[in-house]
C-alpha cells in the first residue's frame, strides 16, 4: 500500500518562495510520472508540474515555468516542489500524485495515488 504525505504548504506574501514535499512509502514502480497538481476554490484541477522518475524529466505548466522547480530524492523518496516568486494566483490546494506509468503527464485520471493536499495561499 503506498503512501503520500505532503508537507510544506502555508501562507506567504506575493513574490515570496515556499518549498513543498512529498514523501511516498510502499512500493511504487520505478519508471512513472510523479506529480503536483493544484485545485483553486471553483477551479478545475490543475497540473502543475511532473518528474519522470526513470530518467529524472521534467515538465511544467507554462504559468509556473522559471518559478517552479520540481525534483526527486531518491534516497528519501521524495518529490519536492520549489515554488519562488509567488503569485496570488498560485493561490490552491497542492495535491501529490503518484503512478502513472505513461502518457500526458498533466490529465489527473490514471495517477494511482493522491496525497491529502497542502494549502497555499499567497497574498
Amino acid at each position: 500500500h503506498v503512501q503520500l504525505v505532503e508537507s510544506g504548504g502555508g501562507s506567504v506574501q506575493a513574490g515570496g518562495s515556499l518549498r513543498l514535499s512529498c514523501a511516498a512509502s510502499g512500493y511504487t514502480y520505478s519508471r512513472k510520472y510523479m506529480a503536483w497538481f493544484r485545485q483553486a476554490p471553483g477551479k478545475e484541477r490543475e497540473g502543475v508540474a511532473a518528474i519522470y522518475t526513470g530518467v529524472g524529466s521534467t515538465y511544467y505548466v507554462d504559468s509556473v515555468k522559471g518559478r517552479f522547480t520540481i525534483s526527486r530524492d531518491n534516497a528519501k523518496n521524495t518529490v519536492y516542489l520549489q515554488m519562488s516568486s509567488l503569485k496570488p494566483d498560485d493561490t490552491a490546494m497542492y495535491y501529490c500524485a503518484s503512478d502513472k506509468p505513461y502518457g500526458s503527464w498533466w490529465v489527473s485520471s490514471e495517477y494511482k495515488y493522491w496525497g491529502q493536499g497542502t494549502q497555499v495561499t499567497v497574498s
